[in-house]
């Protein structure tokens, strides 16, 4: 599953650089980043990922992934802590106790593929593939070998006499076991059940010179069991199967996504598996969200308020005006949300989708003046549009969040006119957030969204964003909030 280093431009304006943030958590040494990064090639693509997201999404075969998962990360993290020893027969045994573990959870895993109910063709042959590498002659003498040297070095009996600062290890000829003995000497003196304690130890726990010199002599006393495992150890350095370890990774993703869905679906929320389409630009969202957003509202017990848009026909141009803090910036981002996501794969927020594959999600939003910068604002705002038209495609997304707003209004409306004139002609999608009511009226291209007010309190916004055409009002109250000449803040001013 290959990806791209670098974070697309638009995860900044969509909030996905924060999705991911928290998608990967914990997962930092998989290395997830880039598959995120990188829209599939086509519809083929995507439904194989969602037929891989649907077999993980069977509580069996969920468990059986999980639990391969868990195990390959106990194997690599034991691997970097062997490597941090520097005692060679002690690195040695935990080599080979790793490699034990792997061969166990190939087989666990096969084991439970086999009897899963599955669909994907990706797991499909990941299945096929295992039945296959874990009957393979490589395979079979790995486990083999593995199985029977541990066997060996666990019968391994010796004992060891200690008289004053001298230390003597032999090979254990039937020597009384002080241990029994000592228990036997004070079992006149219990009383009652006793519980049994477990005590753990870390088993990568450095050795002592003590502990050292002592595995030492007991190597001496068994030179071939420990000339094999020396052998074994040299042979097998190299043992993870890169087509398992491919899978250990691509699992992560898989995951991952699946476990940052789980709060938004027990707060009740929607999210689906898209139909997908390529060359076709209509375009359908029903309970839409901005997962961002819905993540944190919900942590904080808030109300998540959805979203329907859709582009029909001719239409490729959703022009959204309304009320100031009325939700159209978020409505831009769950828009942007949903085709990126679907265009790599994932299920999006919503109850149902049916979504054109875009090649690229292009965001233009306001930034602020920087002072280091020789240019305005407005001219950094004209530089960074012409790059993105000049790298737009057909099949790229535009997302336009009150562009040029820091000029003229006839100079915002020109620019803004200008603008969408080219994505016309282009054929690409765009969402336009505007306080540019005329906009919204551009062409048959054009569709207007509007974000809503309560019709009993117009200063309460619902966050709703509905389709309907301008109302023409949208500047006004822009500019009355501005400079604070609202009803309520007039109001409020003359009461003081």
């Amino acid at each position: 599953m290959a990806g791209r280093r670098e974070s697309p431009a638009c995860f900044r304006d969509l909030n996905l650089d924060q999705i991911t943030a928290e998608v990967i958590a914990g997962r930092e040494a998989y290395d997830l980043l880039p598959i995120f990064h990188l829209p599939l090639s086509g519809v083929e693509a995507v439904r194989y990922r969602h037929e891989v997201f649907r077999d993980c999404e069977n509580p069996g075969v969920l468990a059986c992934v999980t639990s391969f998962s868990e195990r390959m990360r106990g194997v690599r993290a034991a691997l970097l802590e062997t490597r941090k020893l520097y005692y060679e027969l002690q690195k040695q045994r935990e080599h080979l106790d790793t490699v034990g573990e792997y061969c166990e959870a190939v087989n666990a895993l096969t084991r439970a593929l086999t009897l899963s109910p599955l669909r994907s063709r990706g797991l499909n042959r990941l299945r096929q593939y295992l039945g296959e590498y874990t009957l393979s002659m490589a395979f079979g003498s790995l486990a083999a070998q593995t199985e029977s040297l541990q066997a060996d070095l666990a019968a391994i009996a010796y004992a060891v006499r200690i008289a004053g600062k001298r230390i003597e290890v032999s090979r254990y000829g039937g020597e009384p076991d002080y241990a029994a003995q000592v228990l036997e000497t004070f079992a006149k003196f219990r009383q009652g059940t006793v519980e049994p304690r477990d005590f753990a130890f870390r088993s990568h726990t450095a050795m002592n010179h003590i502990e050292e010199a002592i595995l030492d002599r007991v190597a001496r006393l068994f030179p071939e069991i420990f000339s094999a495992l020396a052998q074994y150890c040299e042979r097998h350095r190299e043992f993870l199967d890169p087509v398992v370890t491919d899978f250990e990774r691509e699992a992560q993703f898989y995951l991952a996504w699946l476990e940052y869905l789980k709060p938004l679906r027990r707060a009740g929320l929607h999210v689906c598996y898209p139909q997908v389409f390529q060359g076709v630009k209509a375009s359908r969202c029903s309970g839409a969200f901005d997962l961002a957003l819905a993540h944190r509202l919900i942590a904080e017990k808030g109300e998540v308020v959805t979203n329907d848009f859709e582009l029909r026909g001719p239409e490729r141009i959703m022009v959204v005006s309304g009320a100031n803090q009325g939700g159209k910036t978020t409505f831009s981002r769950l828009t942007g949300q949903a085709h990126y996501l679907a265009g790599i794969g994932c299920l999006v927020p919503g109850r149902e989708a049916a979504l054109p594959l875009v090649d690229q999600v292009l965001t233009h939003f306001e930034r602020e003046e920087r002072v280091e910068t020789l240019s305005g604002k407005l001219e950094e705002s004209l530089e960074r549009m012409r790059r993105l038209l000049e790298q737009a495609t057909a099949s790229s997304l535009l997302i336009m969040n009150e562009s040029f707003d820091s000029t003229t209004v006839s100079d915002a409306l020109f620019l803004n006119r200008e603008i969408l004139h080219r994505v016309t002609e282009r054929g690409m999608l765009c969402v336009c957030v505007t306080f540019l009511d005329e906009l919204a009226s551009l062409s048959e291209k054009t569709v207007s969204y509007v974000a809503t007010v309560d019709p009993q309190d117009p200063a309460k916004r619902t966050y709703r964003v509905v389709r309907k055409p301008a109302e023409g009002l949208a500047y006004a109250m822009a500019i009355a909030e501005k400079y604070a000449l609202t009803y309520e803040r007039v109001k409020e001013r003359i009461g003081r």
